[in-house]
């Protein structure tokens, strides 16, 4: 078992047609293909990378990295999260899926984002502790754009913020993310991550 990783629009066909197809498994609507353009998921500006757990040729579990310049708290910062996080439904429960989040967490810390976060729903909150990421207090991420912002604290989600701070600035300014509203906008394909 190995963990690969790939610019999302580079990832081999083979590897890329079973993402795509355990995306569907996991999220199964009509939107979902309908976002998708030349069989990419993300948006191409936030740099998505696919991490994915191989073995013998298959995709065991898939993972995006998206990132974005962020402006907050009057600095600048460099901060990507994971999106569609997804584990074939045969394997779950064994630990791939902490694996790989984990994996992703590494590749994150040893790049030169200054911090990761994204939001995940209440219940999965222990389940990415695990796989080392932190809850952060009272954050609220504000997704799609500055005309139509999409804020992770919006009736009907049950959302909590993780994130870890990687770089020396992002350390040094962690306490300006608790309790805040963070800026994200991400745009209208990736709306939160």
């Amino acid at each position: 078992m190995q963990t690969i990783s790939y610019a999302e629009a580079a990832t081999p066909p083979r590897y890329r047609r079973q993402v795509i197809a355990l995306q569907h498994e996991a999220w199964p609507t009509e939107d979902a293909a309908a976002r998708q353009v030349d069989g990419l998921t993300h948006d191409p500006e936030l740099r998505p990378v696919s991490v994915l757990l191989v073995e013998d040729g298959t995709v065991l579990a898939a993972l995006d990295i998206l990132s974005r310049q962020i402006a907050h708290a009057g600095r600048h910062f460099l901060a990507g999260g994971l999106s569609t996080v997804v584990t074939r439904s045969e394997m779950r429960g064994q630990g791939l899926g902490r694996q790989l989040v984990a994996a992703a967490r590494e590749m994150m810390a040893a790049g030169a984002l200054d911090l990761g976060l994204f939001t995940c729903d209440r219940p999965l909150r222990a389940f990415y502790e695990s796989a080392g990421w932190q809850p952060l207090p009272g954050a609220v991420l504000v997704g799609g754009t500055r005309q139509s912002p999409f804020p992770s604290d919006r009736p009907g989600f049950d959302k909590v913020t993780m994130a870890d701070f990687f770089s020396a600035e992002g350390r040094r300014h962690r306490s300006a993310f608790e309790q805040a509203r963070i800026e994200l906008y991400p745009g209208e394909i990736d709306r939160l991550w």
